[in-house]
């Protein structure tokens, strides 16, 4: 197949959001059909134990097979049953691949360009250390000729705490090295960000991952508003955990709110760089279409503080006043 395919592959710890993001992708895609940033976008479950979804399924795994079918078969708890399936779409990956085909090749020429979703499970490990789902973007990428951007979704909860934030970043630093992806990190539920307790920081210093040395003193520390900062008694492991993602110095997230339209326009056009989207569904010359997506995707809002302005307008209550 000669053809590219563009999409997403959606990965993130449970209850990040994920199966929620591929329906509000997919509904906002659905009604704007037209324009020529539109696409029609088909969503793939790999989630065996998803079996209520809230969008429109192309191919579901559930159909091949189950975490429950392999409970009660094979005697394993919920989390070797998923790895368990997993390891077996990745023996059986023709299973995947002549579904895929078939869907793209009866896509309607009438239509959008094919833009494909693949709902992934839950579990942080398939994609920290296990390497079935590694392999099988391979296989999409080699034999199906993909463009795809791996979109990670971590729950701004984390913001919350000092602790939590450090493990969701070096979570989302240990997913970018091991699968290998064009990468999109995305905290998701921005609206909830102060349900557990108001920021220490801006929502800044969260979105661009700023000096995280702030994180490890006790300065301005007020027990009646924050969170417990960092255990002294770990001092030095978490200052070497620290250095280790600002001498990567490649997480950051973009904020997201499923809800507004704009947040998921915003998040779209970050993704549309990473896999390409932006030029490659457009022939050779189509010049001034290629120009005006470009300018689409880098939108207008490129300083940080403009980007993140609403986010603290509508979500946040961060005392300014502190020195």
């Amino acid at each position: 197949m000669s053809t590219i395919t563009f999409g997403q592959i959606i990965v993130g710890p449970p209850g990040s959001g994920k199966t929620t993001y591929c329906a509000a992708i997919q509904d906002y895609f659905n009604k704007c059909l037209t324009g020529s940033s539109s696409r029609h976008v088909y969503i793939v479950n790999l989630d065996a134990a998803n079996v209520d979804m809230p969008y429109e399924c192309a191919i579901d795994l559930v159909d091949l097979i189950t975490v429950d079918d392999v409970c009660d078969n094979l005697n394993l708890g919920p989390n070797g049953s998923l790895m368990y399936c997993i390891e077996y779409i990745e023996n059986n990956i023709d299973w995947l691949l002549k579904r895929l085909e078939l869907l793209i090749n009866k896509h309607s020429s009438s239509l959008p360009p094919p833009y494909i979703l693949f709902d992934c499970p839950g579990q942080v490990e398939l994609y920290t250390h296990h390497g079935s789902i590694h392999r099988i973007i391979e296989q999409l990428l080699k034999k199906l000729n993909f463009r795809l951007c791996c979109v990670n979704l971590i729950d701004s909860y984390y913001c919350s705490n000092s602790s939590n934030f450090i493990s969701a970043i070096l979570t989302s630093l240990s997913m970018m090295l091991h699968l290998e992806l064009p990468h999109v990190n995305i905290l998701s539920k921005i609206d909830l960000i102060e349900r557990y307790g108001l920021l220490e920081y801006n929502i800044d210093f969260y979105t661009e991952i700023l000096d995280l040395s702030y994180l490890m003193t006790n300065k301005n520390f007020n027990k009646d508003k924050f969170q417990p900062k960092l255990a002294k008694k770990y001092r030095k492991l978490n200052q070497a955990l620290c250095d280790i993602i600002q001498d990567y110095s490649l997480v950051s997230y973009i904020p997201l709110n499923v809800q507004d339209r704009l947040s998921i326009e915003k998040v779209n056009n970050t993704i549309d760089k990473a896999n390409g989207f932006i030029f490659g569904h457009l022939k050779d010359d189509d010049l001034s279409q290629r120009t005006n997506l470009m300018s689409n995707a880098f939108g207008v809002e490129q300083f940080e503080y403009a980007k993140t302005a609403k986010i603290r307008e509508n979500y946040t209550f961060v005392d300014n006043d502190e020195d």
